[in-house]
């Protein structure tokens, strides 16, 4: 029923010969397979996957039986000679990862870049991922308003490159998405607490699957409601650190005629296309304009800025 509702969905997509597919798979819950993903993992020849019995029973699940291609972080550039093999012998490859989009903190960057190179066409077949799942549920509207956010993904596992990324990515206004282990997740947590007590924080846990868990709350609370219950601690873990509310600019830190400059950009221009244009025109510092800009939008005046 499943791969005769994905045919008269997706079956008038057009397909060329020797074409990689980069598909993302649940999560957790087998239900947010797309339609679109089931049908050209039926058409395909064959399957590259992080990890052969993962991929097997996903499989198995829609009553499908592919050769599969391990291939990971370890073996990402031989594996990649085995998919480019099929593909210039006109075959058809999907590229999966255990859960969620490839590429995105899993392998298959580097098999997409090969396979572009050697001149074969990818094609993304978008579905589940828990930085998007995570962010949607996050509430971060200071963030929505200004437009951007950062995908950190896994920080380093430890040492001094840890605490230098942590302290990069608290140190950036805009929202940051990370993710994390279970057996890391109470040090990162005390760590940020440390560093940035007042940030806002939403912690994911287990998304899509049975024992979910979305909590908001400052950075000093978390470290506390994680251990009140042990089974707060388990499964795998994203964590969005909420923008920085923008800080106030007093009307004197521009020069008007700055000011009259930015105005117009941000009424025809995205707002980090605006800045960049209007420090390159006015020498003023680029942060003095981003943060005027954010105020300004967050105060509900889109691009009224006066010059006053």
């Amino acid at each position: 029923m499943l791969r005769r509702a994905a045919l008269q969905a997706a079956g008038q997509q057009q397909h060329r010969p020797g074409t990689l597919y980069v598909v993302a798979t649940p999560i957790g819950n087998l239900a947010d397979l797309t339609l679109r993903a089931i049908h050209w993992l039926a058409q395909v020849d064959a399957v590259a996957c992080e990890d052969t019995r993962v991929a097997a029973k996903l499989l198995e699940h829609l009553g499908l039986h592919k050769p599969l291609i391990a291939l990971h972080a370890h073996n990402e550039r031989g594996a990649a000679q085995t998919v480019l093999a099929r593909l210039a012998a006109g075959e058809s490859v999907a590229c999966v990862s255990d859960a969620g989009t490839p590429a995105v903190s899993d392998p298959g960057a580097l098999l997409v870049e090969l396979v572009a190179a050697a001149g074969h066409p990818v094609v993304p077949l978008p579905g589940p991922s828990s930085a998007l799942a995570a962010l949607s549920a996050a509430g971060d509207a200071a963030g929505a308003r200004a437009g951007g956010f950062a995908f950190v993904g896994f920080l380093p596992a430890r040492g001094a490159e840890r605490r230098a990324a942590l302290a990069t990515a608290l140190a950036e206004p805009r929202t940051q998405i990370l993710f994390e282990a279970p057996h890391r997740i109470a040090e990162l947590l005390g760590a940020i607490a440390g560093a940035a007590p007042q940030r806002r924080v939403t912690l994911a846990r287990e998304l899509t699957k049975q024992f979910e868990t979305v909590v908001t709350r400052s950075a000093a609370e978390l470290p506390g409601w994680l251990a009140e219950d042990p089974n707060r601690g388990r499964g795998e873990f994203v964590l969005v650190l909420h923008a920085l509310p923008p800080a106030p600019i007093a009307d004197e830190a521009l020069p008007p005629p700055t000011l009259r400059t930015l105005a117009v950009l941000l009424r025809e221009l995205p707002l980090k296309q605006a800045v960049a244009l209007a420090a390159e025109l006015t020498d003023a510092p680029r942060n003095a304009l981003y943060q005027q800009a954010l105020a300004s939008r967050s105060a509900g005046e889109g691009p009224g800025l006066t010059g006053r």
